[in-house]
């Protein structure tokens, strides 16, 4: 049987502010415009309850966690503002614990105790008045169902809900099934948008990613832990501030005046030791 249209879940997500940490850097922590796939897929396994590795047990025995594993995610969104705040983290250098106490021993200053070593200066850029726009697709489509019933009544959680850091809680403005279908409209659609280099693509297999605008990522799509230490899967994507054309896409018409592009990203891409430059040379 031939579709012309398939279902997904749309979540609306608001966050007074937020930070989605570009990994690499460090005394400026930049921020990215969206949430990464990981980062969602982490959200979702909290409101499901879903136990890991932290808490001594493999997730992998756990049956919403396989059923994670064939989510197809798209995300989009948008921000009022940013700003950069300026703190202070605390490292473990001796030669800082040193500066901040005097000896290797002290650990107080005025007879406040502190943590041991010692303090560093860190901007960390900040998205105010936000909203992303996740979507999750599924072969099952019941399972989708099964999502929206627990975001909405989220009673396995394990922590509040928050997407990027801890202190960055969110509110799910509207959790709803929608419809997609298949266009192709050239539109500045007022969202950034991560756009896989494979998106899932079921009612149709026209994508050219090379007429895609954008930044070259590469997003972590999942985590596992092995020996001891996390192994990152990552989605090579670009990251595009909302000016499509001349390509094909899933399309949710019922979402706004304009309506939003879809890409639903559903697999993980092993570089095979390529750095940047070189995937970028492969792509043009």
């Amino acid at each position: 049987m031939i579709h012309d249209s398939i279902s997904a879940l749309r979540l609306i997500i608001y966050q007074p502010h937020a930070h989605y940490r570009v990994p690499f850097t460090y005394r400026r922590r930049h921020t990215y415009p969206l949430p990464s796939y990981s980062a969602v897929r982490g959200l979702l396994a909290n409101i499901l309850g879903i136990r890991g590795y932290t808490f001594g047990k493999d997730p992998e025995e756990n049956e919403d966690f396989q059923k994670l594993k064939g989510l197809r995610i798209g995300i989009s969104g948008r921000f009022a503002a940013k700003s950069t705040e300026y703190t202070w983290f605390r490292n473990l250098s001796k030669e800082e614990h040193f500066k901040r106490f005097g000896a290797g021993e002290r650990r107080s200053v005025w007879v406040t105790a502190e943590h041991p070593g010692g303090q560093s200066p860190v901007l960390i850029d900040v998205l105010n008045d936000v909203r992303i726009v996740v979507y999750l697709g599924h072969e099952d489509e019941s399972f989708l169902q099964y999502l929206a019933e627990r975001i909405q009544n989220p009673s396995n959680r394990l922590y509040p809900l928050y997407l990027g850091r801890a202190e960055d809680w969110i509110v799910f403005e509207e959790v709803s099934i929608v419809e997609l279908s298949v266009a192709e409209r050239d539109a500045d659609f007022e969202h950034f948008f991560f756009v896989p280099e494979r998106p899932w693509m079921p009612l149709h297999n026209s994508f050219d990613f090379q007429k895609v605008d954008g930044l070259l990522y590469r997003v972590p799509f999942f985590w596992e832990l092995r020996d001891g230490s996390r192994n990152f899967h990552y989605v090579l994507t670009k990251l595009n501030d909302g000016r499509i054309k001349g390509i094909s896409f899933l399309f949710d018409a019922s979402f706004g005046q304009k309506g939003l592009p879809v890409f639903l990203a559903f697999q993980e891409v092993d570089t095979g030791g390529q750095d940047m430059g070189e995937i970028k040379r492969n792509l043009s």
